[in-house]
Parts: C-alpha cells; sequence; structure tokens
C-alpha cells in the first residue's frame, strides 16, 4: 500500500516519538508498504521551525534536517504538483490548515492513503489510516 504520512506523523518516526503508538509502527514498517513524506510536510515543519512552534538542533539548518530525516529513515518524497491542488476546489471547509488541505488533495490525486490521527480530516472524502 502507498502511504502518504501526514507531518505529525512523518515528524513523530523521525524523532521516535510515543505519539506513534507501537500498533501502528508495526503498521508502517510492513516491507508491502511505501511510506511517502510531501514536500508540503517539509514546508510546514520547516515554517513551524521558523515560528518557533518546533525546535531543531542542527547546523545544517530545518530544511536540510528534516530532508536529511526523511533520506535516513528511508522515507519516499513526494513533490506537490500543480495538479495536486485540482481538488482543492471541491473539498468542503471542514479544515481550514491549509498544509491539511494540501496533503488532502495530494493523497486524493495519487491515489494514496493519508496516515493521521486528525479526526478532521479522516472525514473528507479520501482513503486513510489510523489505529
Amino acid at each position: 500500500m502507498k502511504l502518504l504520512l501526514d507531518t505529525c506523523v512523518f515528524l513523530w518516526i523521525i524523532w521516535d516519538e510515543p505519539a506513534l503508538r507501537p500498533a501502528m509502527r508495526e503498521v508502517l514498517s510492513k516491507p508491502e508498504h511505501d511510506l511517502y513524506v510531501s514536500s508540503v510536510s517539509i514546508w510546514e515543519a520547516t515554517q513551524k521551525h521558523a515560528l518557533g512552534r518546533l525546535e531543531v538542533r542542527s547546523e545544517e539548518g530545518a530544511w536540510a534536517h528534516f530532508i536529511a530525516q526523511r533520506e535516513a529513515h528511508g522515507l519516499i518524497a513526494q513533490a506537490f504538483e500543480e495538479a495536486d491542488a485540482r481538488h482543492l476546489g471541491q473539498l468542503p471547509l471542514l479544515h481550514r490548515d491549509p498544509f491539511d488541505r494540501m496533503l488532502i488533495c495530494q493523497a486524493i490525486e495519487r491515489g494514496l492513503t493519508l496516515v493521521t490521527p486528525d479526526h478532521t480530516i479522516r472525514r473528507y472524502p479520501l482513503k486513510t489510516l489510523w489505529d
């Protein structure tokens, strides 16, 4: 299965956070699953760092840190492209977070399952996964 990680899930993986429970870690570690990280998530995490909401201790800078961590964890880069935005106008306004809305559109456009604990995101018409 092709899984697109929500930004929080990506961060929980790279920082080994307990918020990502063992059952979900086991699901994500299955070899038949391809784990994707959107450029949207790299942008969101870097923005949160710039706003002082995420601490990154790295001489290389936040953006480079997140890219390096994605690579180190064997996660697949998924660039956000123009075609990914085409569903934006049809999405109901259940969620106003632009980063989440972009991830939703990208998952729909590319037929990916979005891995997210966010209950609001899971109300959209897309495949999601959470334990």
